[in-house]
């Protein structure tokens, strides 16, 4: 196996929203270089399913159910990972849903969902797995945002508010441990072929994106596997735009 096929190996990531999308794409990815992977999400059928993909496949992975909007299952899933592989090197906080309905429509309830799933998991998130991040000496942390948490577009008002802030988050805990060994990224993708598109008129995107089609959820996890990995040593902070040229217009 070469280096690069074994970025990670001792190493174990938590990965929120794992059992599908963008999420599993990057599970894949981190087992098959030799990682060990703990899927946490609420859909406990698919996450099993996704273990069992990377455990047929000779990789070593695990499911915990957690709610991404709730405390005492952040530190229950932490203890889960550290109880099974014995540490936690690598968080990525990729679960998130969305909404299209303009502000003017939007109720309260909706925005406080939306921001509970996609903002707030990142910030519980980050706090649960700190003490075991800065333990490494070595930790990585990779959020995923979206381009509209960059620039405004489609979508209703939570979901690039939620993005936007988790953009700048990371920044924060970035400067926050940068001497303590833990490093800190997002990643910002475009239109990629994932459930979350709903019924998005698919036509449209692809329209719209410079590249002339959707992205796919392995060319995100091509982006988190750098970012969680020793390549990119001396970033943090940094945001990785990946969006067949959207925000480049």
């Amino acid at each position: 196996m070469d280096r690069k096929m074994a970025r990670f190996t001792d190493k174990t990531a938590l990965i929120t929203g794992g059992a599908s999308g963008i999420g599993k794409a990057a599970a894949l990815r981190i087992a098959s270089e030799g990682g060990n992977v703990v899927i946490g999400d609420i859909q406990q059928e698919a996450g099993e399913a996704a273990v069992k993909e990377i455990t047929d496949a000779g990789g070593k992975a695990s499911f915990v159910s957690l709610n991404v909007t709730d405390e005492d299952q952040w530190n229950a899933a932490v203890k889960h990972t550290v109880d099974t592989f014995g540490g936690l090197n690598i968080l990525v906080n990729n679960a998130g849903i969305g909404d299209t309905l303009p502000i003017e429509e939007t109720p309260l309830a909706d925005w406080d969902k939306v921001i509970a799933v996609t903002q707030t998991s990142a910030f519980l998130g980050m706090k649960a797995a700190s003490a075991e991040l800065q333990k490494t000496g070595n930790g990585s942390v990779v959020n995923i945002s979206s381009m509209y948490g960059i620039v405004g577009g489609l979508g209703g008002p939570s979901y690039a508010a939620a993005k936007g802030a988790v953009r700048i988050l990371t920044k924060n805990t970035a400067l926050g441990w940068a001497k303590k060994g833990v490093r800190a990224n997002s990643v910002h993708p475009g239109y990629i072929n994932t459930p979350i598109l709903g019924e998005t008129d698919r036509q449209y995107l692809i329209d719209t994106t410079p590249m002339g089609r959707l992205g796919e959820p392995e060319e995100i996890a091509n982006v988190i596997a750098f970012l969680a990995s020793d390549e990119s040593s001396f970033m943090t902070g940094s945001e990785v735009v990946a969006d067949g040229g959207y925000t480049a217009g």
